[in-house]
């Protein structure tokens, strides 16, 4: 067979964005690449891949089975070029690091600490945003590592590392009427207006509970407004401590699950482990491991 990886990249994004167009415009070659590539594939492989009789293409019942296999063989190259990116620059002299504003500090100002002693000749360049901003930076190649605090789902270039399982704080101001219960009920909770995080592209992250609903893109901008009386909300734990918001933590001990958040560390398929990038998620999983033990 003489199909190659450019035919399968095709394949598999053209299956994933449902179409011709849309693949041509992500991988940056004109559509009608994109039609040859994938109709060269089909007759290597000699069964259509797509049904093209639609507005738009259809993966056929043989496209559909060979999908998982070109995903694989995709999935093994991006490896390979990782290993080989590892080889050629394991000792980087600048690195790009992109961190979900909502992380804890406390934590990420002791990993940065040693890692300026553990690396004394390395440039840093720090970059803060949302989940969104930080997905985003690592597909684009802006940043080399992210390090994220939500489970909002990632695209398929990227892969997620967990570094702890932290919990939420179910938090409300001294005064809301919301804060005469320890522990609160789902039905009590729900009729008070709720503050849920989402990110500056719009997407929600945290679902509702209440009908009545705000959605904010900042923790700690939700933790002010909470401050302020304007509402309840589901914040981490971390931001719930912090000294500068006067806030009173409520059990979750009646609610129907106990929500909590993955931190985790992101970074793209393709790109390699070097040195820095190794010791900085090996420190970071120690860190937070050893607090977890205190």
């Amino acid at each position: 067979m003489n199909w190659n990886l450019d035919q399968l990249e095709a394949f598999v994004t053209a299956a994933q964005t449902g179409s011709f167009t849309a693949t041509a415009r992500k991988l940056g070659k004109a559509q009608s690449r994109i039609s040859t590539a994938i109709a060269n594939l089909e007759a290597d492989l000699g069964f259509a891949l797509f049904d093209r009789a639609g507005k738009y293409p259809v993966l056929t019942e043989d496209g559909t089975a060979v999908l998982n296999d070109a995903l694989s063989v995709l999935s093994q190259c991006e490896r390979l070029q990782s290993r080989a990116f590892s080889v050629a620059a394991s000792k980087p002299v600048q690195l790009t690091i992109a961190m979900d504003e909502a992380v804890p500090i406390e934590n990420f100002e002791t990993l940065y600490a040693g890692l300026a002693l553990q690396f004394p000749n390395l440039s840093l360049t720090l970059l803060n945003g949302s989940q969104e901003d930080i997905a985003r930076w690592i597909d684009e190649g802006r940043a080399e590592l992210g390090f994220v605090l939500q489970d909002h789902p990632l695209p398929l270039s990227l892969e997620r590392y967990a570094i702890v399982r932290t919990g939420q704080s179910l938090i409300v101001s001294d005064d809301h009427p919301l804060a005469s219960f320890d522990a609160p009920t789902e039905s009590q909770l729900i009729a008070y207006r709720q503050l849920v995080i989402r990110d500056r592209m719009g997407n929600a992250i945290g679902k509702p509970l209440s009908p009545s609903y705000w959605h904010v893109d900042s923790f700690y901008l939700i933790s002010s407004l909470v401050m302020r009386g304007i509402g309840w909300a589901f914040v981490p734990e971390h931001v719930a401590r912090a000294d500068w918001y006067a806030v009173k933590t409520l059990s979750t001990q009646n609610l129907p699950y106990q929500p909590d958040f993955m931190l985790s560390a992101v970074k793209r398929r393709d790109s390699g482990w070097n040195d820095v990038l190794k010791w900085m998620l090996d420190e970071a999983q120690r860190l937070f491991r050893e607090e977890g033990a205190r």
